[in-house]
Formats: structure tokens, sequence, C-alpha cells
């Protein structure tokens, strides 16, 4: 993907000055969407091939290069952080490249149109389902609840969108997938859903649109965003341009989720996690929500945390409850919205969504 990257860069570039064109350049411009895409085709057999070799390279490095005795804590903890860190980080580059060319035909502005006008109860499902395939996370909060109030989208659907854009993103979704099976992955899309259209509709049922900041509520739709007519080269350096961005500001986030999950994996007792986060104890959900809720991360950083939980004998409810409270409820995020929300509809939210999550703890713990 870094040689496609490069050419596309070099055609995407106008040529300085008034002078001939370098070899470079003319070998770039000649650069065909066949070509482009023969490029895609290896980049993703490389991907392929890397990702295969992971666990036996995570063990070769663990005991034959470190020389660490096997079943010991340290070692269990090094190779889950070798194994799962690059195992993540490909799989992150992989989904984000792919949603990246797929929302080159989406803007926002095609997002606030369709939401627009639509029906309330409709409108909550379809702007969960629409938060699912855009990957905007808590920062991105304030411009968008702007962006859609303005464009005539009612609170309570903007507020689904809010929820499911970084609860339930494609990110989250392919990791739980890639680490914890279809099953699993399945589940949360379903709960997570569910929790984003119930609270828009119940926080739309309240009518608290007062309760919004007045400065919002008195913005006005400015000019519409144009969609990009792009070809499939400009829809190929979309994809990697989101790799570049989103990778480069998660992936911080990703490593320390990892070696958090490292150290939970060796160095936990077996059995410890499942007397505190298990399903026999009442309190476990309730308390794993306040724990999350000081938090900051996002999907891709939390996950692995996840992983590692579940792997020594945390119920799933309890989990699941855990990390949406620390992707949807976590206080930064809070603090953004303050920006464009009263605190009273701030209280609601909280309470509302916090109902939610609890709600699809302890149903999973008497289900599973």
């Amino acid at each position: 993907m870094q040689d496609l990257n490069e050419e596309l860069a070099k055609q995407s570039c106008p040529c300085a000055g008034d002078g001939a064109s370098s070899p470079a350049q003319e070998r770039a411009s000649r650069l065909s969407p066949v070509t482009a895409t023969l490029l895609l085709v290896a980049g993703l057999a490389a991907w392929f091939a890397i990702y295969k070799q992971l666990a036996p390279l995570a063990a070769w490095l663990t005991f034959g290069v470190a020389g660490l005795a096997e079943g010991s804590h340290l070692a269990e903890a090094v190779r889950f952080f070798l194994y799962d860190t690059p195992k993540v980080l490909l799989l992150l580059v992989l989904v984000v490249f792919g949603v990246g060319v797929l929302r080159s035909y989406f803007t926002q502005a095609r997002a606030r149109r369709l939401l627009a006008g639509r029906r309330e109860s409709a409108g909550n499902v379809l702007a969960a389902l629409l938060g699912v395939v855009t990957p905007f996370c808590s920062c991105s909060a304030v411009p968008l609840f702007m962006g859609f109030m303005t464009a005539g989208v009612p609170l309570g659907v903007t507020l689904s969108f809010l929820i499911a854009a970084p609860m339930v993103n494609e990110i989250a979704l392919v990791m739980l997938y890639g680490l914890l099976g279809w099953k699993v992955a399945a589940l949360y899309f379903a709960t997570g859903i569910g929790v984003a259209v119930a609270a828009g509709w119940v926080i739309g049922r309240l009518n608290m649109e007062n309760h919004v900041e007045d400065w919002v509520r008195h913005l006005r739709a400015g000019g519409e965003e144009a969609d990009e007519n792009l070809d499939w080269l400009g829809r190929l350096r979309f994809g990697l341009d989101s790799v570049r961005d989103i990778v480069g500001k998660v992936w911080k986030y990703v490593v320390i989720g990892i070696a958090a999950g490292a150290a939970i994996h060796g160095y936990v007792p077996e059995g410890f996690m499942a007397d505190i986060m298990g399903k026999s104890a009442w309190w476990a959900v309730p308390a794993s929500v306040l724990v999350g809720i000081p938090m900051y991360t996002n999907a891709a950083g939390i996950i692995p945390i996840v992983d590692a939980l579940l792997g020594k004998g945390a119920a799933l409810g309890t989990v699941l409850a855990f990390m949406m409270s620390v992707i949807a409820l976590s206080f930064p995020e809070m603090v953004i919205l303050r920006k464009v929300l009263k605190p009273r509809l701030i209280a609601v939210f909280i309470t509302v969504l916090g109902c939610g999550i609890l709600l699809v703890g302890y149903l999973f713990n008497a289900v599973i």
C-alpha cells in the first residue's frame, strides 16, 4: 500500500513551474486505474501473508530471541503483546482503508440531507446505522451536532447518531470479529444499535430542544458541502489518506490498550476477573460502568483489554457494559458535549444511555 500511496501522491500533485515534467512525474501521470488496482491487490496479498505469520513470529521472538521460559507470567504477557500489537494494527489499517474508500462516496452534507425531514422513529434507526459506517469519534461531536441541528435533524435523531458513531463503528466490529469471533461482534452490533436507537427515541420524546445551547439553536444552515466526484484513483487516495489520518491518531491508544491487556493476560490470576466481573456479583455491571466513565480511549484501544478480561473469566455482559461506557459515556466526551448541550440535557443523556448500557450488561449475563 505504501507504493500505491507514493504513486497516487505523485499523480495528485501538479508539476511545479512551467518546465518539462520529470521522468518520475511522467511515469506517475501514466498510472492507470488498472495499475493502481494491481498495486492494491499486491498490497492486500502482502497484508494476508504477514497476518498469517504473526503467531509463529511472536512465539519465536518470545522464546527463541528473548529466551523467556514458556509458561511464565512474563513470557505470556510478552507473547500476547508481540502478537496482538501487529495483529490489531493490521486489522485497523485494512478496515480504515476499506471504509475510507466507501466514505469517498458519502459526504457529511449527504448525511445531513439523508437524515433531515425523516420521521423521527425511522430517523433514529437510520441515524444509528449511519453512525456505524462513519468513523467519527467524540472529538467530532460539536461540529456534527451543529451541522445536523442546523439542517433540521431532530434532537433525538442526532443523539442516536452521536451514540452509535463512536460506540458501534466499523473498527470496533472488525476488531471484535478478528479477536473474539462473529457471534460476539454480531451481539455487540445488535445491542449497540438498540441502545443508540432507544436512547435517542426516549430523549426525543422528552421535547428538550430548548436545552440545547442558545447559540446552537440560533444557527442557520449555511451552504451545502459539495459532493466530491472522484475517480477510482481519487477514491484509493482517499482511503490511504484515511489510514494516515485515523490510524495516525489512534495507534498510541491501541498500543496502550494492548499493553494493559498483556499485563492482565500474563499476571492476573485465573478466576480473579470472574470473581469481580462475573455473573454472580450483581454489582459488577454498574461498577464496571462507573470504572469506564473516567477512562478515555476508543474502540481500537479498549478491545484488546476486553479480549484479555474475557480470557480471564469475566462475564461477557459485564465486559460489554464496561466497553460501552468507556466509548460512549466517557467523561471527556461529556465535557465536549457540554459546549452544545445544557446541563439538564447532559444529565438526561447520561441517565438514559447509562440505563441502556446496564440493561445490556444484565441481559447478556442472564442469557449467556
